[in-house]
């Protein structure tokens, strides 16, 4: 059973989550706060596999509340998913400095908000769609900063896997050696899908896709789905990792 934390000042919005969450037969709601330094205390006392946390509430935010519970010795390694109303980047960035695991807005799907808690529980990272675009906007401001435009890096990836064939220097995903079929799950990684969503478009089994996805960040050498979608972006955008 997941056991899982409600974190916003709004009651009906608590109450809304509840009802979704619960109709769930593996999901149970343990308890209710209304502001971060309540969900502090109760991330100790009621040990929640995952924590919905929204963003701006009076006492102290979700973001210093995640910061607070995740550096705590004595929580019981508790997953936070920021849920919140407000796309801007700075939550976004911050909340994944403060090490939540998730973030999704509030304008999303039901069933989003369900396989997000599960993804979380399972011990897996997950963005939004939404949320991954404001990551790859930053990511490309950076590129773009750096003197290397998104636009240039995508074409030159698109164009890699030609270039190996005939010869010449093989792209990042030639040296990652990923499969085909690791490859179109790291695309839609890249567009924010979940390991359900993935399953559903390419006609899998999600515990099928579970072991691609570990094989990808296995390959890619990095630590979890967001790193993976950095890498994604860093190195062509997810359409130029899509299989021909």
């Amino acid at each position: 059973m997941i056991r899982v934390l409600l974190v916003d000042d709004q009651a009906l919005v608590r109450s809304g989550f509840r009802i979704i969450l619960e109709t769930e037969p593996d999901i149970e709601v343990v308890g209710e706060a209304s502001n971060g330094l309540e969900a502090v205390e109760l991330s100790r006392s009621l040990t929640p596999d995952v924590i919905c946390m929204d963003v701006e509430m009076p006492e102290m935010n979700g973001i210093e509340a995640s910061r607070r519970i995740l550096g705590d010795p004595g929580a019981v390694g508790p997953a936070v998913l920021i849920l919140t109303t407000f796309g801007h980047e700075t939550y976004l960035f911050d909340a994944l400095a403060a090490g939540v695991s998730g973030f999704l807005l509030k304008t999303s799907r039901a069933e989003q908000l369900i396989d997000a808690v599960r993804t979380l529980a399972s011990g897996q990272a997950l963005l939004g769609p939404d949320v991954t675009r404001a990551v790859i906007e930053r990511i490309s401001q950076g590129a773009a900063q750096s003197g290397e435009s998104a636009e240039t890096s995508a074409r030159s990836e698109a164009a890699a896997p030609e270039n190996s064939q005939s010869g010449g220097s093989p792209s990042a995903l030639d040296r990652a050696g990923l499969t085909e079929r690791e490859r179109e799950v790291l695309a839609l990684m890249a567009e924010g899908r979940s390991n359900a969503e993935i399953a559903a478009a390419l006609f899998l089994g999600e515990a099928t896709i579970k072991t691609h996805v570990s094989n990808v960040l296995q390959k890619l050498e990095v630590r979890d789905r967001i790193q993976a979608v950095v890498w994604a972006h860093t190195r062509g955008g997810p359409q130029a990792h899509r299989p021909r």
